[in-house]
């Protein structure tokens, strides 16, 4: 789901009241998405009613009509997740394995899912961002894959004790907020362009001299006065 606030205010009481909404549908993990600007997309992920939570910024959207990916798979079918090496050097990142494990492993024998597995969810921390593709298992024999789409990647911001709220545990030094992102690009723009006008008003001042012809001596009339002062 996807909510619009005007405020800060509105924007958790919007948080709070998913709570209610998950304890109502007897859910204990939620996924929330929500839209700023219309620009900016940020992703939650909460274990519903005590916590944790972890809100990241979703980057580098591309669907699979975007990429033409050939792939597909059914739509219940159990995924297997897939995690590189990184989930388990530092702890907070552990957490956010352990979150995403149950929130996208199907549960064996579940009723409302399939009792095979046909596409693989992978998870890849590189460059500070969880890199996510999905893949079609074409033939489990020899372990063919064919990307299926969606690719995005999550840009980890703040881990939070409670469920959309509570102590921040972990918030990562090098996240920058699209806001300052886009101000950084503008000032730069704006250094870039005065650096140009300088440059061009200084080729402007610059006086051009005319060089002298050589061949103004040949057609030069000799005058009177100058007679005068050769003699």
């Amino acid at each position: 789901a996807v909510v619009s606030t005007q405020s800060t205010g509105e924007r958790k009481e919007g948080l709070y009241a998913i709570n209610e909404i998950c304890e109502m549908k007897n859910c204990n993990m939620t996924m929330f998405f929500e839209m700023r600007k219309k620009l900016d997309l940020f992703m939650w992920l909460s274990m519903v009613p005590n916590g944790p939570s972890a809100r990241f910024l979703v980057q580098n959207v591309h669907t699979m009509d975007e990429l033409r990916l050939t792939g597909n798979h059914l739509k219940s079918s159990r995924p297997l997740l897939t995690f590189n090496k990184a989930f388990d050097e530092q702890p907070h990142l552990s957490l956010i394995k352990e979150m995403l494990k149950q929130m996208f492993a199907t549960p064996n024998m579940h009723p409302k899912s399939k009792p095979f597995y046909d596409h693989v969810l992978g998870f890849t921390y590189l460059d500070g961002r969880i890199w996510f593709r999905n893949f079609q298992i074409t033939d489990q024999t020899e372990g063919s894959l064919v990307e299926v789409g969606p690719r995005f990647c999550l840009w980890l911001i703040k881990i939070f004790s409670g469920s959309f709220s509570g102590n921040v545990i972990y918030e990562n030094p090098n996240y920058k907020s699209p806001n300052q992102y886009r101000t950084e690009l503008k000032i730069a723009a704006s250094h870039r362009y005065k650096a140009k006008a300088e440059k061009n008003a200084k080729k402007a001042a610059v006086e051009i001299v005319p060089k002298e012809d050589e061949l103004d001596e040949i057609f030069h009339t000799i005058t009177q006065d100058e007679l005068k002062q050769a003699g």
